[in-house]
């Protein structure tokens, strides 16, 4: 049902789309010119599409409310679980070859990096006041 109005919509905004995009600007409607009384006379074409118009955005707007409605009872939760418990694994611990400091792989990482990197020279570095 929800598949079927979904289409539906989709048809219905594309003919909107195309009967807004068929009148003129001024009103005028198709601009198809003739004989001043009739059905297909400027004015009695203008009509057609304003009506059309109308009809069209009103089944619109229906089906919109109607799909909202939809979705808003399809996708509700009849229980609301309040538990903090995850399902997920304890974390495992690191490989052998990193050492913990503190329980911190990432600070023993930086502390092997800074015994392993000797200090710089301040020779190549740019002064602050350039």
């Amino acid at each position: 049902m929800f598949l079927f109005l979904t289409v539906l919509q989709a048809i219905v905004a594309a003919m909107l789309v195309g009967v807004i995009l068929m009148q003129k600007s001024e009103g005028g409607g198709l601009g198809v010119g003739g004989s001043p009384s009739g059905m297909m006379s400027a004015r009695g074409a203008a009509d057609l599409l304003t009506r059309t118009t109308a009809v069209l955005a009103v089944l619109f707007v229906a089906l919109s409310i109607t799909l909202a409605v939809l979705a808003a009872a399809e996708g509700k939760v009849e229980t609301i679980d309040q538990s903090l418990q995850r399902d997920t694994a304890p974390i495992s611990a690191p490989a052998d070859d990193v050492p913990l400091v503190g329980d911190d792989p990432l600070a023993a990482a930086a502390a092997a990096a800074a015994e392993e990197a000797p200090a710089t020279s301040t020779d190549s570095s740019i002064p602050l006041d350039q």
